[in-house]
């Protein structure tokens, strides 16, 4: 049942390969699929890229035998011969990078640039292409902190504007997968400047370009302090919006996520909602049914259901699921932010449409019980200038009128708070 909701089918064919592994590892952590499957896939992942070593050693696991295939062994020559080929082919160009005089004097315009190579150090684009084959393969073997910094010279060197575009997308790999996240964000947005140009390949390749930017960037808009803000920045500007309804719906899920644990995008998340019910009927997805169950059907029993559901989903989400340690417990910082701002959804809606509420139904409806339910509600009131009057010995809650003013984060009604035959 768990891996039912798991997207990691539909992510992988539009990340590079070695963007998977963090996801496989994700999901071998959490038990989501037999131990043997996702050791098959790693080595299936494998077998096209240079990481021969790593290749073995999964391999050793799988068969729990220390032999290898034959043609591991035979790939492995394969690769460190390759690998010596390439890094002669460009040692001039790597000997005069780690010369810091010599490139000083790159920083003038970069045609003399490339005139003052190729007369003072006999490096032409011959060695500069050199240069780019030597920072794959080094990408290949999973060296991606060498990747990047000679795909970061190569960039400030080449003239092949189609080469440098590549080596931008490997460049943002590398920084992914060494978590650099204030780097890569760098990256990310050098490369949605290029993709969105007026003088892009063609519109076909802009959108996958969108397609594949959007599915990068989700390793780093949910590890960056300001991803959750971030992702709706990118995700829900139309041209990027209509590639994720035509080509990728699953994206709704973390398009949807971000708006339910955001505090500062309640004019946006309006028009969200219409996007989201034009979508119900074809896409499925636990969270963004759950925001159609609250805000187009009105349907709370349903979002109570779904509510649980969403928690699985991101618990087991690659993305959503990411655990801290704090002392001896782990929690999941997202899980619990996305539930406590559910509810408030869910309270706040029904308020709008209730003159009269029952809080046994309410904590019910919340996934909480009855106490918990009273402490959560009377705490909201406190802090979050909400509009109602709690009778404690009734267990009943009294919205007032609400008001159409946008307060706070998810537009609260104004304070006016009456406390009923209570103690607190």
């Amino acid at each position: 049942m768990a891996s039912k909701y798991d997207l990691t089918q539909r992510i992988a064919p539009q990340l590079d390969r070695h963007l998977v592994f963090p996801l496989l590892e994700f999901l071998q952590e959490r038990g989501l699929y037999a131990e043997e499957d996702i050791l098959k896939a790693k080595i299936e992942l494998l077998n096209h890229t240079n990481m021969v070593d790593y290749a073995m050693d999964i391999h050793k696991s799988l068969y729990h035998s220390e032999d290898v295939p034959q043609e591991m062994v035979e790939r492995r020559v394969e690769v460190v011969a390759r690998l010596k080929s390439l890094e002669e082919a460009a040692a001039p160009i790597v000997t005069f990078l780690q010369n810091p005089n010599a490139v000083q004097e790159l920083r003038a315009e970069k045609q003399h640039n490339l005139q003052m190579l190729n007369d003072r150090y006999q490096i032409g684009t011959e060695q500069i292409e050199a240069l780019y084959q030597y920072a794959k393969f080094q990408f290949e073997c999973g060296n991606y902190s060498g990747a990047a910094d000679y795909l970061y010279q190569y960039r400030d060197l080449s003239m092949n504007s189609e080469r440098s575009l590549s080596a931008l997308w490997g460049k943002l790999a590398a920084e992914i997968l060494m978590q650099n996240w204030d780097t890569a964000l760098e990256e990310l947005n050098r490369l949605k400047e290029i993709i969105d140009s007026k003088n892009f390949s063609s519109p076909l390749n802009q959108v996958q370009g969108r397609i594949w930017l959007m599915h990068w960037s989700l390793f780093i808009f949910f590890n960056n302090e300001n991803g959750r803000t971030q992702i709706i920045d990118l995700f829900n500007q139309d041209k990027y919006l209509n590639a994720i309804q035509t080509n990728a719906p699953h994206l709704l899920r973390y398009l949807t996520t971000a708006f339910i644990v955001n505090k500062r995008r309640r004019p946006q998340f309006k028009d969200f909602i219409k996007v989201i019910q034009q979508e119900q009927h074809s896409f499925e997805d636990p969270i963004t049914e759950f925001l159609a169950c609250v805000y187009v059907n009105y349907d709370f029993d349903e979002a109570q259901k779904k509510m649980k559901v969403c928690e699985e989903v991101i618990l087991n989400d690659p993305f959503l699921g990411k655990r801290v340690e704090e002392g001896s417990f782990t929690i999941v910082p997202l899980r619990d932010e996305f539930l406590e701002n559910a509810r408030l959804f869910m309270f706040e809606t029904y308020c709008h449409i209730h003159q009269r509420i029952d809080m046994g139904v309410l904590a019910e409806k919340l996934n909480l019980n009855y106490d918990e339910a009273e402490r959560w509600i009377v705490n909201l009131i406190k802090t979050s200038k909400l509009d109602a009057k709690i009778d404690s010995q009734t267990g009943i809650i009294y919205p007032y009128m609400i008001h159409n003013e946008i307060r706070g984060s998810y537009g609260y009604l104004s304070i006016k708070v009456e406390f009923a035959h209570t103690e607190f």
